[in-house]
């Protein structure tokens, strides 16, 4: 009889472990899974920074092969504008400016300025973070031709 009343005075402590086990598995899963989603939103900013390095040193090439509209500031434009000197520079640039950056980068805009033979290109993305919250971003980058 004193095995059985032992039997009694424990019962529910391991239940108790085990809720305890679960709350503590719970958060260090809700942790993870905020890390894993700060680490995608990263991940996708980098793939932007990537992408605007790539077609700006694209276009600079372009100006690279056309040197003499490009020294000459032909390929100097705005945010959004277009060039409206060189057609080969026209094309250029309307082609990086309509078709290449808004194709690859969210809300992608380029800005060219050339000063003898350093070249400076802005690239401008928005890249949006959650329901109705976005941030703008822009790089930056100088060449010689």
């Amino acid at each position: 009889m004193n095995r059985h009343s032992r039997r009694f005075g424990q019962s529910g402590f391991s239940l108790l472990e085990v809720l305890i086990t679960v709350v503590i598995i719970a958060v260090g899963l809700m942790g993870f899974a905020g890390m894993m989603v700060k680490s995608a939103k990263n991940n996708r900013i980098a793939m932007h920074r990537s992408l605007a390095t790539l077609y700006a040193y694209d276009i600079i090439d372009c100006m690279r092969v056309n040197r003499t509209a490009a020294t000459n500031g032909d390929y100097n434009v705005d945010f959004g504008g277009v060039p409206t000197r060189s057609e080969i520079a026209i094309a250029d640039v309307n082609d990086w400016q309509t078709v290449q950056l808004p194709k690859v980068l969210p809300s992608g805009r380029g800005k060219i300025t050339v000063a003898g033979s350093t070249v400076t290109v802005e690239i401008q993305w928005t890249e949006t973070v959650g329901a109705g919250d976005s941030a703008s971003h822009t790089w930056k980058t100088e060449s010689t031709l």
